[in-house]
């Protein structure tokens, strides 16, 4: 099987023996690990023994995503309160749901190897055009914690370029046109739950007018 003992589309062999090595907590026994598809992303079917609060114990059977981890930044500029975000087709949302499938989001993508500030200014610069300069590093989190492994790593850094709203970037390569979007900071709250749906994106400009850049 390839991602086993073939190697995959990236060139990975033994993907049934992540999880197997666990000992962190001493109620949950990892029995087999079963690689149900190996192309770009993992999917496995990991079988557990868990142990009740009774003492006795449960056999599960938990089917987990694997798709790395990733990095996302919210990019703002403090004195003109706005923020600068993306919008992009993304089909899993639009084969569930979404009317076009055109998600308003903060800046992110994959590690791909590379230590998550690294890989979040590449991204930046990929998506926006815009180099860097200090970044900060707000929190972790899992986004999808019931079956997808992912472990988010959020940042926040600020930009000085007002005409950069309006472009559009993204690696034709890797099939990506994504349009740049500049919002006041009070109007991209108020779009939660509306134009902005995307968690990560909620998140972040939560965290902007709670404790961040833009909290009183």
């Amino acid at each position: 099987m390839r991602g086993v003992d073939e190697p995959d589309r990236r060139g990975r062999t033994g993907l049934d023996r992540v999880g197997r090595d666990l000992t962190g907590n001493p109620s949950v026994r990892v029995v087999d690990v079963e690689v149900l598809s190996s192309d770009w992303h993992v999917t496995r079917a990991t079988t557990l023994e868990v142990r009740n609060d009774d003492g006795t114990w449960s056999t599960q059977r938990r089917e987990t995503y694997d798709r790395g981890n990733g990095a996302t930044v919210l990019l703002y500029d403090r004195e003109r309160r706005t923020v600068l975000l993306t919008r992009q087709f993304r089909f899993p949302a639009y084969v569930n749901a979404h009317p076009d499938g055109m998600l308003v989001e903060a800046v992110a993508g994959l590690l791909d190897e590379d230590a998550p500030e690294v890989a979040i200014r590449r991204e930046a610069e990929e998506e926006t055009g815009l180099v860097l300069g200090e970044v900060e590093h707000v929190f972790d989190a899992y986004m999808s914690p019931g079956s997808v492994t992912e472990r988010l790593h959020f940042y926040a850094a600020p930009y000085t370029d007002p005409g950069r709203g309006g472009t559009r970037a993204g690696l034709v390569a890797e099939g990506e046109d994504i349009e740049v979007v500049e919002f006041d900071i009070d109007e991209a709250v108020s779009e939660i739950g509306r134009t902005i749906i995307d968690a990560k994106t909620i998140m972040l400009l939560q965290w902007a007018v709670l404790t961040g850049p833009f909290a009183p």
